[in-house]
């Protein structure tokens, strides 16, 4: 019997992470589901669970250290090791002119879109250097705000723009002890957060015009994450766009 692949997903209860477990549950993988929702992540559960897919739920904030130490012991005390992390729990902040930003909502979206991410990779690394065979792969959450920002998104664009040098020196960092590291730019996923780009006006556009976007089924996206997750050790996809076709970021502004 082959042996199963681990894998961890976080923000796993809604959107693209909940795609993105679903599809390498699908494929396989026996995923782990972190999330602060711990209602949400049985549901994703369950809904694999249909399929035959297997999961362990672990109610987890990235934004914790203290959690994140938590989520990453639980696979390594149930399951021994971890082949493959997926980065994607994130938040937005409140849009507004950049200098009415509060700082604690500026912290906030830092703690939970960058510091997390890090001190997930920390412990993935922790993880995947120790085991036998060694390695692993991570993917992180970059967005399409990690190459071009939409209006009065300060703090939402800073942490996927630095997403970008966290996945080049965690791919760089990781390549003596086979752990890749590749990032997935995800444009207008049909999930609850992008409800608002249908609704009404729709959303600003950087000429201050509102607008209804195109959007794409979420499922695609996880679709991308097991192309990229299925790949041997030895290949990286260092960075992927999935977008929708018609949304307007080619020529953006």
């Amino acid at each position: 019997m082959t042996t199963p692949r681990i894998a961890i997903v976080t923000g796993a209860g809604t959107g693209v992470g909940r795609a993105a477990a679903l599809a390498l549950m699908k494929a396989g993988y026996v995923v782990t589901l972190a999330g602060r929702r711990k209602d949400k992540l049985e549901e994703v559960a369950a809904e694999g669970a249909a399929t035959q897919g297997r999961s362990m739920v672990v109610p987890a904030d990235v934004a914790d250290p203290a959690s994140v130490k938590a989520l990453f012991a639980a696979v390594r005390s149930a399951y021994g090791r971890l082949d493959l992390l997926f980065n994607n729990a994130g938040i937005g902040a409140p849009a507004v002119p950049l200098e009415d930003l509060p700082l604690d909502k500026w912290r906030a979206v830092v703690d939970t879109n960058l510091t997390g991410p890090f001190l997930c990779t920390q412990e993935a690394f922790r993880i995947m250097k120790a085991q036998t065979p060694r390695g692993g792969r991570i993917i992180n959450n970059g967005s399409i705000s990690a190459h071009t920002p939409r209006p009065m998104a300060a703090a939402y664009t800073s942490t996927k723009h630095a997403i970008t040098g966290l996945t080049k020196q965690t791919a760089l960092d990781g390549r003596p002890f086979d752990i890749c590291c590749g990032q997935i730019d995800i444009g207008n996923a049909a999930t609850p957060l992008t409800e608002r780009m249908v609704q009404g006006a729709g959303v600003m556009q950087p000429d201050g015009r509102m607008m209804q976007e195109a959007r794409m089924d979420a499922e695609h996206v996880g679709d991308a994450i097991v192309y990229m997750a299925n790949l041997p050790l030895s290949t990286n996809v260092l960075f992927m766009t999935v977008m929708a076709n018609q949304m307007p970021f080619v020529g953006r502004g």
